[in-house]
């Protein structure tokens, strides 16, 4: 599981990545400008939509810069809330309640989905809609999530790993960016926030969680 290696130097190019590292890449170019399309959908008409970024994880970085460049394309005003680590999180939710934002992306990191339920909490504390790539947060309590699957990724590292044991060396193998992209809701979550979610965006759902 990779996060930008051409940018960080692992690999030559995804296709071609010709050292001793390949894998899967989990970022989607162009996945958070459609989180940030679902999240006016959530709350239609949102002017205003928080961020939550984590500064820490290298795949995080062209995930804000996507996001804040589809924000001024939309005319909306994005308000990122900069943590570091879970003990953040909390803060970083007062401080996007106060800022008046009426919906929240929280980007795709390892840290944050680690720190998945203190995220939920916080939303439903706020009672602040907040749209996830990951369905991992939406399972332990946030509202939607429009990304990757995670564990399709896990199961398609065997490939890999069946491959190099085999004698082919990682260069010679191209670095995969995931193709199961989902749509995950939790119902529950909707109701104790107070949201009531389009019909259309309930229709599109892969799971909807009660």
């Amino acid at each position: 599981m990779l996060a930008d290696p051409v940018a960080l130097g692992f690999v030559t190019s995804e296709a071609r990545p010709n050292g001793n590292v390949t894998g899967i890449a989990p970022y989607v170019e162009g996945l958070p400008a459609k989180q940030l399309e679902l999240a006016r959908e959530v709350v239609p008409g949102a002017t205003r939509i928080g961020l939550v970024d984590d500064v820490n994880d290298p795949k995080a970085h062209p995930q804000r810069r996507e996001i804040e460049a589809a924000g001024k394309a939309l005319e909306i005003k994005i308000v990122p809330a900069e943590v570091g680590s879970a003990s953040d999180i909390g803060s970083a939710y007062e401080a996007l309640a106060a800022a008046g934002v009426e919906v929240v992306v929280v980007e795709q990191s390892s840290m944050l989905v680690v720190s998945r339920k203190q995220i939920a909490e916080a939303e439903a504390t706020k009672r602040l809609p907040t749209v996830y790539g990951y369905r991992e947060h939406v399972e332990a309590g946030g509202l939607i999530s429009y990304g990757v699957n995670l564990n399709s990724c896990f199961h398609r590292a065997a490939y890999y790993v069946d491959k190099i044991l085999k004698g082919t060396k990682p260069g010679d193998l191209p670095v995969e960016f995931p193709t199961k992209i989902e749509l995950v809701i939790n119902l529950k979550t909707a109701k104790a926030i107070g949201i009531t979610l389009p019909r259309s965006l309930l229709e599109r759902a892969d799971e909807a969680i009660e």
